[in-house]
C-alpha cells in the first residue's frame, strides 16, 4: 500500500488534469453535444480550466518535497508546474472563440493530455520517464497541429512536425539505450557518477560522445534550436493559433528545463569547454554551436518574412540559441538566468500569439499587410502587441531586455582558477548582441503596420472577446512588471533553486 502511495500521491496534479480531459470529453458528449459552437466550447473549456484551477490549488497547498523515486518535487519543479498550467489556461480562455474544428472536447481533452505530459517531463530523474513524458506530450500536440482540417497548411505542417519528431525521438532512444549500455541505469544520478568514474582514467570512449548527440538530438529538435528547428516555421504557420500558442510557450519552459536538468545532473561531468582558444571535449562546445546556429539562421530568415506566424517563429529559433547561452555560466547564475529568461519569454511569446489568435477569430489574417491599421480598430489589442514586440527585441525596461542582460551576464560570469574574470565565452556574447540589433528591424516592421500603415478600404472592424482581451491585458502587465521590477520573479527563483539538486 505504501509503495503505490509513493507514486499516486507526487503524480495527483497530473491524475488532476488526466481527469479534466476525460471530464470535458463527457461534457462535450453528454451535456452540450446540440448546443451552438459558443456555448460548447464555453462549457468544455470552463470544464478544462478548472481542472486547472484545482491542480494548482493542490500544487500551493503542496508546494514541494523530497524525491519520490523516479520523480522530483522540488519547489522549484513545482513552481513550473503551476507555470504551465497558467499558460494552459490563457490557450483555454483563446480557445474559447476558435472556429475551426467541431470536435471540441476532443480538442481540450488533447490539450490537457499534453499539459499533464509536460508536468511530468519536468518532475523526471529517469532518462526513460522523460522519454514517455516527451512522447505524452508529442503525439497529442502531432493532432493538434493538424486539427483544423479546412486548411491544407494545417495538414502539411502536421505531418512534418510528425516526421521530424518521430526522427529525434528514435535518435534520443538510441542515444538513451547507449548510455544504459554504457552506465547500467537511467537515473541522472547515476549516470554522472558513472561518467566521472570514466573521466578519471581518459581518454573516455567514443561511444559516449555518440549517446551524448544522440540523446540532446530530441531536446534540441523540442526546443527549436538550429539545426533541428525545419519544424518550426510551418508549424507555427499552419497549426491553429491557440495551438501555436501552447508549442511556442508551455511546450518550450518544459523542454529546456529537462535540457538543462540532463546535462547539469546526467552530464555534469562531461561538460567541456566552448571558451575562445580554449575548446575541450564535452557538451559545451555542442552547445555552443546550436546556439550560434540558431540565433543566426533565426534573425536572418526572419528578416524576409511577410507572415506575423513566420516571423514569430524564426524568432523563436534565435531565442533558443539566446536561451543556451545560460549553460555557459557558472553553476549559481546559470539557472536563475535560464529561469527567468524562458519564463518571461514563454509569457511575451503567449503573449503574442495570443493578438494574433484573436485576430484571426476575429476575422483577420496573419500577414503582415492584413495588420495596417490596427492600432485604429484594436487600440488596446494594438498596444499590448507593442509590449510584446519590443519586449522581444530587448528594449528596456520590459521584461525581455533584462532576460538578456541576464544571459549576457551569466555567460561571462565564470572565473579562472586565480580568481581572474574569464572572458573566454565573449565571443558569443558578441555575436548575440550584434543579432539582437539585427532583430529589431523586423520586430518594428509588425509595429509599423499596427501604426504607420494606413488600413485598406475594405479592411472591416475587428471582434473581440473581452475574456481573451483581459488575458492578453495580463500578460502584458506581467511582461512590464517583470521587466520594471525583476525581483517579482528573480526573487523566488534562488530559493526554490536551494532545492534543486544540481550537480555541475
Amino acid at each position: 500500500m505504501n509503495a503505490s502511495l509513493d507514486w499516486v500521491l507526487p503524480l495527483i496534479p497530473e491524475e488532476i488534469v488526466i481527469v479534466s480531459a476525460l471530464a470535458a470529453l463527457l461534457v462535450d458528449f453528454a451535456l452540450v453535444r446540440r448546443e451552438a459552437p459558443a456555448a460548447r466550447a464555453a462549457a468544455v473549456g470552463g470544464t478544462a480550466c478548472l481542472g486547472c484551477v484545482a491542480a494548482m490549488i493542490w500544487i500551493a497547498l503542496r508546494p514541494g518535497g523530497p524525491e519520490a523515486g523516479m520523480l522530483s518535487l522540488s519547489p522549484l519543479t513545482q513552481l513550473l508546474k503551476v507555470v504551465l498550467l497558467g499558460m494552459m489556461l490563457v490557450v483555454a480562455v483563446l480557445s474559447f472563440g476558435a472556429r475551426f474544428t467541431r470536435h471540441i472536447g476532443e480538442y481540450f481533452a488533447l490539450l490537457l493530455i499534453a499539459t499533464a505530459g509536460l508536468m511530468l517531463l519536468i518532475s523526471s530523474e529517469n532518462l526513460l520517464v522523460i522519454f514517455l513524458a516527451l512522447e505524452m506530450l508529442s503525439l497529442p500536440v502531432y493532432v493538434l497541429t493538424a486539427f483544423n482540417k479546412s486548411s491544407a497548411a494545417s495538414a502539411e505542417a502536421a505531418l512534418k512536425y510528425f516526421l521530424f519528431g518521430s526522427v529525434a525521438a528514435a535518435f534520443t532512444l538510441f542515444g538513451i539505450s547507449l548510455l544504459y549500455g554504457l552506465t547500467g541505469g537511467l537515473e541522472l544520478g547515476t549516470l554522472a557518477g558513472t561518467i566521472a568514474e570514466k573521466l578519471k582514467t581518459p581518454p573516455l570512449e567514443p561511444v559516449y560522445y555518440v549517446a551524448l548527440v544522440m540523446t540532446l538530438a530530441g531536446f534540441a529538435f523540442k526546443v527549436a534550436a538550429a539545426p533541428f528547428h525545419f519544424w518550426a516555421p510551418d508549424v507555427y504557420e499552419g497549426a491553429p493559433a491557440p495551438v501555436a500558442c501552447f508549442i511556442a510557450s508551455a511546450s518550450k519552459v518544459g523542454g529546456f528545463f529537462v535540457f538543462a536538468r540532463i546535462l547539469m545532473e546526467g552530464f555534469a561531468p562531461f561538460h567541456g569547454s566552448a571558451g575562445w582558444k580554449a575548446f575541450a571535449a564535452g557538451w559545451m562546445p555542442v552547445l555552443a554551436v546550436l546556439a550560434v546556429l540558431s540565433i543566426v539562421i533565426g534573425n536572418v530568415a526572419a528578416l524576409v518574412q511577410t507572415r506575423v506566424k513566420r516571423l514569430l517563429a524564426y524568432s523563436a529559433i534565435a531565442h533558443a540559441g539566446y536561451a543556451l547561452m545560460a549553460f555557459f555560466g557558472n553553476s549559481r547564475q546559470m539557472l536563475p538566468a535560464l529561469g527567468f529568461y524562458v519564463i518571461t519569454y514563454a509569457l511575451t511569446v503567449l503573449g503574442a500569439f495570443a493578438v494574433v489568435a484573436t485576430v484571426e477569430n476575429g476575422g483577420g489574417r496573419d500577414k503582415l499587410t492584413d495588420w495596417a491599421g490596427l492600432g485604429r480598430r484594436a487600440p488596446l489589442l494594438s498596444a499590448c502587441m507593442f509590449v510584446f514586440m519590443l519586449s522581444l527585441a530587448g528594449v528596456p525596461p520590459l521584461a525581455g531586455f533584462f532576460g538578456k542582460f541576464y544571459l549576457f551576464t551569466a555567460a561571462l560570469g565564470g572565473t579562472t582558477r586565480s580568481g581572474v574574470p574569464d572572458l573566454g565565452m565573449l565571443w558569443l556574447v558578441v555575436a548575440a548582441v550584434v543579432a539582437s540589433a539585427v532583430s529589431f528591424y523586423y520586430y518594428l516592421q509588425v509595429l509599423k503596420q499596427i501604426y504607420t500603415v494606413e488600413p485598406t478600404e475594405d479592411c472591416q472592424p475587428l471582434c473581440q472577446s473581452w475574456a481573451a482581451l483581459l488575458s492578453i491585458a495580463l500578460l502584458a502587465g506581467l511582461v512590464i512588471a517583470f521587466g520594471c521590477v525583476p525581483g517579482l520573479l528573480l526573487g523566488k527563483l534562488p530559493l526554490v533553486l536551494k532545492a534543486a539538486i544540481i550537480r555541475f
